[in-house]
């Protein structure tokens, strides 16, 4: 069919077929469709909307548009699994949590993306360590996940090419924002990976793409009945960003957060919750839990121990990294030249944040981009974040400890990062940072 009837099909409310989506996410392959049908395509999805087995099909064509990692020739020994984040500010779980699943019999070949908007990336963190290779050969990231049990890297050219051209043309043509489109951009990545299991954080609140817990909701629905559709077992946890996750947001300083946590030292709780819970969920669908419960007994145990933390030294040596990382992280994390305190104006308690100004502080900085080509400065960030229904003033705990490039640079950023926070008087009641969990069926 020409691709201008597939697209008037959808325009029109139809139905499309899996055959008529195969051929149209072909056709973008090998630049057959051009950039100006996908953009109507993707436009007559956004309004239109697909039904579940249009969305069955267009993540399955998108998934066979380029190489499907196939792991049964290396005879692993256990299920490879992963986890897949819709993005927040500080959020770096993927950290702590891959290893410390390859510590419990997991192998998890983590494909992660660079910040987008106001979130920041896994891959700028671990580019943040002097001598990792974020994007390494195929045999070189094989070797490392058989070898180590986890490999967090960058996805390759050659992993769902479709999707990384019509994603191109959503993000310009202001249709990144539908649930279909997003569900099958997220599916055929990880189904590409030859995943056994996934577990989904789909975040919601001030600092998420999904702000309203409804939308987040409805796209975790989503990503789940597709998934299963797609053959690919997957839990969805609902997670609360309606403050920084952890006490960090950058991209050293979120590694060494999660170095101090993997050692074993004091840790933010909702940081702690969020990974464990989500470790337990890979670790239930890779069937070496037999519940929740018995999974986060397991996680906790290999965090405990010392094991996971033994895991992330060999995964950033395997890479190319320092062999003295975990001992020495100081050594060899940028440090930013310019380090002050943000005061409140007045005291109180921080009663609610805006975490995505507090993101977009840090883009300003310089630890995220505006322009696909801009450099990441790793060193800037915020450091002892305040959490909601804490007390702060200026004679007291400061919002935050800014690291900034320069007095100047500070100065432009202190007054972005201050108005994020709202104080009010007296105790808040606590949320659970865990809001809903969508099981695999």
């Amino acid at each position: 069919m020409l691709p201008q009837e597939t697209i008037r099909r959808k325009r029109d409310g139809q139905a499309l077929t899996e055959a008529e989506i195969a051929e149209f996410v072909g056709g973008v392959t090998a630049g057959t469709v051009t950039e100006g049908q996908v953009a109507a395509f993707a436009m007559a999805v956004f309004f239109q909307g697909m039904t579940l087995d249009e969305r069955v099909a267009l993540t399955r064509a998108m998934t066979r548009s380029g190489r499907v990692m196939d792991w049964r020739p290396l005879k692993l020994g256990g299920p490879v699994l992963d986890k897949h984040s819709t993005g927040g500010v500080g959020d770096k779980v993927s950290l702590p949590l891959a290893p410390i699943v390859a510590a419990c019999g997991g192998y998890v070949p983590m494909v992660s993306g660079r910040g987008l908007g106001h979130t920041g990336g896994t891959l700028d963190k671990m580019g943040s360590i002097p001598g990792y290779v974020a994007l390494p050969d195929g045999e070189t990231f094989a070797r490392v996940v058989r070898e180590v049990g986890c490999a967090i890297i960058g996805a390759t050219n050659d992993i769902a090419p479709a999707d990384r051209t019509i994603y191109a043309v959503r993000d310009v043509t202001a249709t990144v924002e539908s649930i279909p489109l997003i569900t099958a951009s997220i599916l055929s990545k990880k189904l590409a990976a030859g995943l056994d299991g996934l577990a989904m954080d789909v975040k919601f609140g001030s600092g998420a793409f999904m702000a309203r817990f409804e939308d987040a909701l409805e796209l975790a629905g989503s990503i789940a009945a597709v998934a299963r559709g797609a053959g690919l077992p997957t839990t969805a946890l609902l997670t609360d960003m309606n403050a920084v996750l952890g006490r960090t947001a950058g991209n050293a300083v979120e590694v060494r957060e999660s170095i101090d946590m993997l050692a074993g030292r004091p840790a933010d709780p909702r940081l702690v919750a969020v990974t464990l819970d989500l470790a337990a969920e890979m670790l239930v669908l890779g069937r070496l839990a037999a519940d929740p419960a018995e999974g986060r007994a397991k996680a906790e145990q290999a965090l405990a121990s010392g094991a996971a933390a033994e895991r992330f030294g060999r995964m950033v040596v395997a890479l190319g990294g320092p062999t003295d990382l975990m001992e020495a992280p100081d050594r060899h994390l940028a440090r930013a030249p310019v380090v002050r305190e943000v005061h409140a104006a007045a005291p109180g308690v921080v009663t609610s944040i805006d975490v995505r100004a507090v993101g977009i502080a840090i883009v300003g900085l310089g630890g995220g981009r505006t322009r696909v080509q801009d450099p990441i400065d790793p060193a800037v960030g915020l450091t002892g974040v305040a959490g909601i229904g804490e007390q702060v003033g200026p004679g007291g705990a400061p919002l935050a400890l800014m690291h900034a490039p320069s007095e100047a640079a500070a100065d432009a950023a202190m007054e972005s990062v201050r108005a994020a926070f709202t104080l009010g008087a007296g105790a808040l009641p606590s949320t659970p940072v865990v809001a809903r969990r969508l099981a695999a069926a």
